[in-house]
């Protein structure tokens, strides 16, 4: 168990609790962590570190609720949470991790048309000096395959699909295209034609993602290379 702290500052008072970084993220993403798992005691501190505590009244004041359990979900849900050096450090390994297992998977050499190896797309990655962020890989791996190319030749194996998105589902579906979107058309309805270029490796995820936020209702099409 790794525990750390979480916060938030409200009506001009610091509260913090402590809890357990993992379950405090799932906790956070929707899952189905019961917040007695994730805190490791139910008091709420104003300073943690010096042991003070919060009165029932400050937790009434600004939580409209002195119930401790409750307050705690809310600062998880809407708070800080304090990431230690080893974890980030941890986070990141299994993030470059993933980054060249991808990569060693869905890209080539395209001198050679062979795909590199799972070694030499780690060198690269070191050498070009690439901040691998803790975020998705759809999100940036456009940009680490830009800073590779600068050490090793590669291609990412691609699919273009054309999409035909409903009017009422454009607004959320618009931030899943970043990085991918290659032509847009708006028609007078309302809603949203586009041809996105994919890495093969994360079209059905992508197709996941799309379906989940459109209910189903977007139209896809898979083009073909002339």
């Amino acid at each position: 168990m790794s525990n750390t702290t979480a916060r938030i500052r409200k009506d001009g008072k610091n509260f913090e609790i402590i809890v357990d970084i993992d379950k405090a993220l799932q906790l956070r993403e929707g899952k189905n962590v019961s917040i007695t798992e994730v805190v490791e005691t139910n008091a709420i501190f104003s300073d943690l570190k010096k042991g003070f505590h919060v009165s029932a009244s400050d937790l009434q004041k600004a939580f409209s609720t002195s119930d401790a359990y409750a307050v705690a979900d809310i600062i998880i849900k809407k708070g800080e949470i304090l990431f230690p050096q080893e974890y980030r450090k941890k986070e990141q390994g299994e993030k470059v991790k993933q980054i060249i297992d991808f990569l060693s998977r869905n890209a080539i050499d395209p001198r050679t048309n062979k795909p590199h190896t799972a070694e030499r797309i780690a060198n690269a990655i070191e050498q070009a000096g690439i901040n691998v962020e803790n975020r998705p890989i759809e999100e940036q791996i456009s940009k680490i395959i830009e800073k590779i190319r600068a050490i090793l030749p590669i291609k990412l194996e691609t699919r273009k699909i054309k999409i035909t998105i409903p009017a009422v589902h454009t607004g959320k579906v618009y931030g899943l295209l970043q990085g991918y979107k290659e032509t847009e058309e708006w028609i007078s309805d309302g809603s949203l034609k586009c041809i996105v270029n994919l890495p093969a490796g994360i079209q059905m995820d992508f197709y996941d993602k799309l379906n989940a936020i459109t209910h189903g209702s977007a139209l896809t099409e898979e083009m073909k290379e002339a």
